[in-house]
């Protein structure tokens, strides 16, 4: 990433866009917290700038990355223009992730985001007890995550030994799980139970625990969890059929909003056979429950 000439064209673009002001024109300029501040102060090489407080006051609003465009979106209501340093879409969509000079690396940029939870929160991130919290809750929400990228066919080795006759259920019961609300990034927890009829190949029994550690290890919805494993597991070991039952809880829903503990949400997602011959349904839903 070449930083001057980033900022050069991006200047450019301002100038451009704001074509009939003078070269001395002082620009009111509005910096989002936290990565557009840097860049309004590399403009300052470029434009004349003053800096203000409200986005309101601005001629326009400057920022660093766009990636969904969400940030942007918050600014629309005050009708300035939008200017970002890098817009990720276009500049750099095979990358998962950038790091800006500002951010000196990946995990210090991510430590950043936790000192400003603490401070939205109340706290004071300086206090003996924090010290250490953003770097510890970044390689706990590292660990939580580790689901992403892990491909489920390089887990599902399958063995022909030992299932040449075998034509019944195949069931690992009450595979703990551990995963994160997309809505709210709070824990889902319980536990999965999965079954496969295998047609001529098995998979070592703990493949099918890895193969829900990948799904769980990912920010989820329940539902959308369930068909994954159950697609997973059909679409490699090709069995006659597959069933998956999860019963977790939900902290979202037992630490916010109606906050009620005891409570299980049960999905269940069936492929095959056991979708469509009703003893094996009937044997797989015994099985679960």
């Amino acid at each position: 990433m070449d930083l001057i000439v980033r900022i050069n064209v991006l200047a450019g673009r301002i100038r451009d866009h704001f074509a009939g002001k003078s070269k001395d024109h002082i620009f009111n300029v509005y910096a989002v917290p936290r990565g557009g501040i840097p860049v309004m102060y590399l403009l300052a090489t470029h434009l004349k700038i003053f800096p203000v407080a409200h986005p309101a006051e601005a001629d326009f609003i400057v920022d660093d990355l766009r990636d969904t465009a969400g940030t942007e979106a918050r600014y629309k209501q005050y009708g300035k223009p939008f200017f970002v340093l890098i817009d990720k879409r276009v500049d750099f969509p095979e990358r998962p992730w950038l790091v800006f000079p500002w951010e000196a690396t990946e995990e210090k940029g991510i430590e950043d985001a936790f000192v400003r939870l603490l401070q939205y929160v109340g706290d004071d991130p300086t206090r003996g007890g924090l010290l250490e919290t953003p770097t510890r809750a970044a390689k706990a929400w590292q660990f939580w995550c580790s689901g992403y990228g892990k491909d489920p066919a390089e887990i599902l080795k399958t063995f022909e030994d030992g299932a040449e006759k075998h034509d019944q259920m195949i069931t690992v019961v009450n595979i703990p799980i551990y995963s994160k609300c997309e809505h709210h990034l709070a824990d889902i927890i319980g536990t999965a139970t999965i079954s496969y009829i295998p047609n001529g190949k098995i998979v070592g029994l703990s493949k099918l625990n890895r193969l829900a550690d990948i799904y769980s290890r990912r920010l989820q919805v329940q539902e959308r969890m369930t068909d994954q494993i159950a697609d997973a597991l059909y679409e490699h070991l090709k069995p006659k059929g597959v069933g998956v039952c999860i019963k977790a809880r939900h902290l979202c829903m037992e630490s916010r909003g109606v906050c009620q503990q005891g409570h299980h949400t049960v999905t269940t997602a069936l492929r095959g056979v056991i979708l469509d011959e009703p003893s094996a349904r009937a044997e797989f839903l015994q099985v679960a429950r």
